[in-house]
């Protein structure tokens, strides 16, 4: 559109600009773009043999001739009445045989834009709109969904000749803005070069609810480390790709993804901090880069998502294909977080999988909880469970860590806990019903028809998350078991072997969140680097676990029931009302 350029991968849209790309509705209508698509629109139409074709003489093909004869019955209609159309234009005849059917395929072309996700990346290279980017946004994105939306409702009135009586002021533009600039970083030497000038982006947009259909809805296998570092497989042409410098609790990665998946790359915003000004003058602690074209990384182990830990330069770097396989949102976040968990057990933390809280109950009971699971296990539902118990109850609860986050031992003897994420990454099945309409106007949702459908939401703050809470109980979440006098809903552990021992089982009945079924096994409930770095985490799980018992941490398991058949909404309900109780008789 106008001074922009313009890529088109599957149902995205990015568009990438430096100054406004339009001022008129004529400029919309003269755009490449509107072109682009006007001419995908069409063969969409005679691939479905659609009756709206039949505005067209009965010889219609979608040629050049057409196009360009449509797009200037369209670019006067922006600014006449279809009453003067035959005058202007005299070989439009047909249109006019059914207004009402030409007024439809108007309707049916904006709808048609509208189906694709759509991206705007303001290109801030000598501009500095990082320094502006509320006049940016204003300036550059906003304007532009007004003069779409004021396009589609100038032809259809000017066909129609009447004024619509409702008015719904959907998002016509993009769905997503972002401010980007080239930037040199804080990398290494060697392979890391290749990273450099890619555009870095420093604010980000965002039109909730933003509704995503990524390729895929599920994951499968683990990251494995290789002895080479991928970045040394492939190159990357700087322009087809993005930066999202991302603070994973006390570390920053760098987050590189190729603008095919700009929806799965972006979506970190409402996942992860970004990264300030400060943070990226330091060496990051990992790269990540997400949209390997080709097939670069195959054969490096048993499955192409890899990372290789670069001890020469004290940095970690992961990899994974760009193909549609690939396609969901979990290979970026537990990538990141794979790495982010490297790097805790190399500084002497111990990583966890699960959620932890800070409860504040009235009675001035204040407690940090932590529950350690596998993806499914009811960790986050059980914490919707406690909101859901209301001010009979609970003063507040504050998110420390809604999905991973690390352990540490103070030298007073105390543990405390930090977590990764701002944001939360749910599966729409297992929350409360109405949660997640009620946070609609923050949400990104992936795949909402499908099996495993998602919702990113924020739900806490990056200085809660490094803050360092003084844990007060840490339960493993099991989803598999039933309750009888000998599985009760919370069993408190009686030394830390046969804690270790449980938690060291990592038992879960899936979800089906991944590509596994049944009660699957997993070390740690995380398979996100502790096993890849065994010895490391068996030597510094068994240290916290006799640290946990003498520091009075009430260690044990809670029985969420969410993989029990009928248990999937009451279980954690009944699992928070029953910790609950346990709280109270502390």
């Amino acid at each position: 559109m106008g001074n922009s350029n313009f890529d088109i991968y599957g149902n995205k849209v990015i568009l990438t600009f430096s100054e406004r790309a339009c001022f008129t509705t004529e400029d919309v209508v003269n755009s490449d773009l509107f072109k682009k698509i006007l001419t995908r629109c069409l063969a969409d139409l005679k691939r479905k043999n659609s009756i709206l074709l039949k505005i067209f003489d009965d010889s219609f093909d979608a040629d050049e001739k057409n196009i360009d004869l449509l797009i200037k019955i369209i670019k006067f209609l922006t600014r006449n009445s279809a009453d003067l159309l035959p005058v202007a234009v005299p070989e439009s005849s047909s249109f006019l045989k059914d207004k009402h059917l030409f007024n439809d395929f108007i309707e049916y072309l904006y709808n048609y834009w509208r189906s694709f996700e759509r991206f705007i990346v303001c290109d801030s290279a000598g501009r500095e709109f990082d320094q502006r980017p509320y006049r940016a946004f204003n300036d550059m994105v906003e304007p532009l969904s007004h003069l779409i939306r004021s396009t589609y409702r100038d032809v259809a009135e000017n066909i129609t000749n009447l004024h619509p009586r409702i008015y719904r002021q959907v998002i016509a533009g993009g769905e997503v803005g972002v401010i980007a600039t080239p930037r040199r970083l804080n990398l290494p030497p060697g392979p890391y070069e290749k990273l450099q000038n890619i555009s870095v982006i420093r604010q980000v947009l965002l039109y909730p609810p933003l509704i995503l259909n990524p390729p895929m809805n599920k994951r499968t296998g683990m990251y494995e480390r290789i002895p080479k570092n991928p970045l040394d497989l492939f190159d990357l042409k700087k322009e087809e790709w993005l930066c999202y410098p991302a603070r994973v609790g006390h570390l920053v990665v760098l987050v590189y993804f190729h603008k095919k998946l700009t929806e799965l790359g972006l979506s970190l915003c409402n996942l992860f901090e970004m990264a300030d000004d400060e943070d990226l003058e330091r060496r990051p602690d990992a790269v990540f880069v997400f949209g390997v074209e080709g097939n670069a990384l195959d054969g490096l182990a048993k499955m192409p998502t890899v990372f290789y830990d670069d001890e020469a330069n004290d940095i970690l770097a992961g990899a994974v294909p760009g193909r549609d396989e690939f396609g969901y949102f979990g290979y970026v976040k537990k990538m990141i977080l794979t790495l982010h968990n490297i790097r805790m057990m190399k500084k002497g933390r111990m990583p966890f999988h699960g959620a932890m809280f800070r409860i504040l109950l009235k009675g001035n009971k204040d407690l940090t909880l932590l529950f350690i699971g596998d993806t499914g296990a009811g960790k986050s539902e059980t914490i919707e469970a406690f909101r859901a118990l209301g001010d009979e109850y609970i003063q507040d609860i504050i998110v420390i860590a809604d999905d991973m986050g690390s352990l540490e031992v103070l030298p007073d003897g105390r543990v405390v806990g930090y977590g990764t994420e701002i944001g939360a990454f749910l599966r729409l099945d297992d929350l409360q019903p109405g949660y997640a309409l009620g946070q609609i106007d923050r949400a990104i949702i992936m795949n909402a028809t499908q099996v495993n459908a998602r919702i990113i939401l924020p739900v806490t703050t990056l200085n809660t998350l490094v803050f360092g809470h003084k844990v007060d109980y840490i339960l493993y979440a099991n989803n598999y078991e039933d309750i009888d006098e000998d599985h009760p809903v919370i069993e408190r552990f009686t030394n830390p072997e046969l804690a270790f021992k449980v938690f060291k089982e990592g038992a879960v009945m899936s979800k089906g969140t991944t590509t596994t079924t049944g009660i699957v096994h997993s070390y740690f409930a995380n398979i996100f680097g502790p096993p890849q770095y065994k010895n490391l985490h068996d030597g510094l799980a068994e240290k916290y676990f006799q640290a946990f018992f003498k520091a009075g941490v009430f260690v044990g398991q809670v029985r969420t029931r969410l993989g029990v058949s009928g248990w999937e909404r009451n279980g954690p309900t009944e699992a928070a009302k029953e910790l609950l109780r346990v709280i109270e008789k502390q």
